[in-house]
């Protein structure tokens, strides 16, 4: 059976797979180094041989020419030519071997003005015609050239002999034996391939620690391989529905998916800059950068309430994964605020459950007038409220949430009222944010004022220009000076969080939904007593819905 068909789980199967590829990315890469350096020897011994022939001759030449020059400075020879015919055993002959011999040589031939030799290695060339022309170094030039005679082919330099007046009487021709240029040269090839070859050694080692160090970098992946991985990668994070942040060992940028863009308000250009250069200070950019450690940390962001891991990374960079569970938040609120209900309405099923006997028992002794008065009594008080409400909150859903709560809060013993001077005109910008803000402050109030003597909540709401001023206050313990701050922070709570939710999220989402409308939020002590929240927001209501001032005299609220 074949790799590919061997049971066993997926990955492996794979794994084996990928192990039959004939290329590897190893195998690739030291393939192609090798062939670079295999090329650039090659390249470079042969860029080095081709001027190193030349560089021979014109040495072989230049050491014809100098032995030529030697010789025809001795005196005696332009005398020589002087005489009545060339002797093969006379003392030009006799000069020009004596020089021969002491140089090395191939030949040194004396030449008259006809061209005719008066020396040569071969007695019987004496008295004959140069094999080549003397034209030029006759008429008094020096000549070197690479040339083929009697002798054969040869390195040439031949000089004019000149008489003590100047006169040219004659020519020396010195000859190098060309198969010892060509031999110099074919020895020194061993020696530069010695050398080409050490190069090549020591470039293929390079190469293969390269080789490896790439192959456990890359976990042996092929090329194929990595192309794949990458393009799955890429469609992974743009595909997933949580935020993928990726941080370098410097703490910047280095990848970002969409869903990370969106919750955090980021844009593509932002990668490649510090994380402090593109989100505000914060609790967000305080645990993206591991200043805050742990599991599942809660953060706000742009009014969301988001969930982050942040894992590092080997390199020293971070990859930091964020949930959107703003929803669940809000879904979690509402169960907060079902369950309160069902709590009131249990409640209220055993109040009315008594008043019912109440009643019975009034009609039944007679007490018809008493009885229309406890029902108007009973009926009345929730009718008051919502007519309250409904009279100083003109939006619709705000109007509903704080009668709700008012509900709630009159079933945990806490009485919950709208200030006198409140009046909220039907045109916020952002109904669903102020419902927020006041809903979570409600409820803070709410659980801190419960438990104290004579619990009271109150909501102010008043208006001026486009701006609205929302005051929430509570016969709590009040929120010490040194806390004041902490209490927006996320995570932050006194309070033991229930079970489908956690705590300490409530006043930070409040701080970032007002600082999103350009406003604030601040807490003071009550008058009395408690704690006292603050939110302004500066453009909280259209144009049209900018109503008269309602304040004290002098009050700019």
């Amino acid at each position: 059976m074949s790799a590919a068909t061997t049971p066993g789980p997926p990955g492996a199967a794979r794994w084996r797979i990928g192990r039959l590829r004939p290329r590897r990315m190893f195998s690739q890469v030291l393939l192609m180094q090798l062939a670079i350096a295999g090329g650039v020897t090659v390249l470079a011994t042969g860029l080095f041989l081709a001027p190193l022939s030349a560089q021979l001759d014109d040495q072989a030449m230049r050491r014809a020419l100098a032995i030529a020059q030697t010789t025809a400075a001795e005196p005696e020879l332009a005398v020589s030519l002087d005489g009545p015919r060339p002797d093969p055993a006379g003392p030009v002959q006799r000069t020009a071997e004596r020089i021969r011999r002491a140089t090395g040589a191939e030949y040194v031939v004396i030449m008259d003005r006809r061209g005719v030799r008066w020396s040569h290695p071969s007695p019987g060339e004496v008295g004959k015609p140069v094999s080549t022309d003397p034209t030029e170094v006759l008429a008094g030039h020096e000549v070197m050239q690479i040339d083929t005679g009697t002798l054969g082919r040869s390195a040439r330099g031949k000089v004019p002999l000149r008489t003590a007046d100047g006169e040219v009487t004659g020519a020396v021709s010195v000859g190098i034996a060309y198969e010892n240029v060509r031999d110099r040269l074919i020895g020194a090839v061993p020696g530069l391939l010695a050398y080409a070859g050490g190069a090549l050694a020591v470039g293929a080692l390079a190469a293969y620690g390269v080789a490896r160090r790439l192959r456990r970098r890359t976990h042996d992946l092929a090329f194929s391989d990595i192309s794949g991985l990458l393009a799955e990668r890429e469609a992974m994070l743009h595909g997933i529905r949580e935020g993928v942040l990726a941080l370098d060992e410097r703490g910047r940028i280095r990848l970002v998916n969409d869903e990370a863009q969106r919750l955090l308000e980021l844009d593509a250009d932002h990668t490649g800059r510090p994380l402090e250069e593109v989100l505000p200070p914060g609790r967000t950019a305080d645990v993206l950068a591991g200043r805050v450690t742990g599991a599942d940390l809660l953060t706000v962001s742009g009014g969301r309430v988001l969930v982050a891991n942040r894992m590092p990374t080997g390199d020293g960079g971070a990859v930091a994964t964020l949930r959107d569970r703003t929803e669940l938040e809000r879904l979690g609120r509402e169960l907060d605020g079902t369950r309160g209900l069902i709590d009131a309405l249990r409640a209220q099923d055993h109040e009315y459950a008594n008043r019912m006997h109440t009643l019975l028992g009034l009609l039944e002794l007679g007490l018809h007038e008493e009885a229309v008065e406890y029902v108007a009594e009973a009926v009345g008080g929730h009718r008051a409220t919502a007519e309250q409400v409904a009279e100083r909150v003109r939006d619709p859903l705000l109007a509903a949430l704080l009668v709700g709560k008012a509900t709630v809060a009159a079933e945990r013993g806490v009485a919950l009222r709208i200030a006198p001077e409140s009046l909220l005109p039907d045109r916020l910008v952002d109904p669903p944010g102020l419902v927020t803000i006041v809903g979570n402050l409600v409820d803070n109030a709410l659980d801190a004022a419960a438990g104290s003597e004579q619990p009271r909540v109150e909501v102010g709401l008043r208006t001026m220009d486009r701006a609205v001023r929302v005051t929430v206050t509570d016969t709590g313990p009040g929120v010490p000076a040194d806390r004041r701050e902490d209490v927006f922070t996320e995570g932050w709570s006194t309070k033991a969080p229930p079970t489908h939710r956690e705590r300490g999220i409530g006043l930070a989402l409040v701080r970032r939904l007002a600082e999103r409308q350009g406003g604030d939020v601040r807490v003071g002590d009550r008058d009395g007593g408690g704690a006292e929240f603050t939110v302004i927001l500066p453009e909280a209501l259209t144009e049209e819905a900018a109503p008269a001032v309602r304040g004290r005299t002098g009050d700019a609220w």
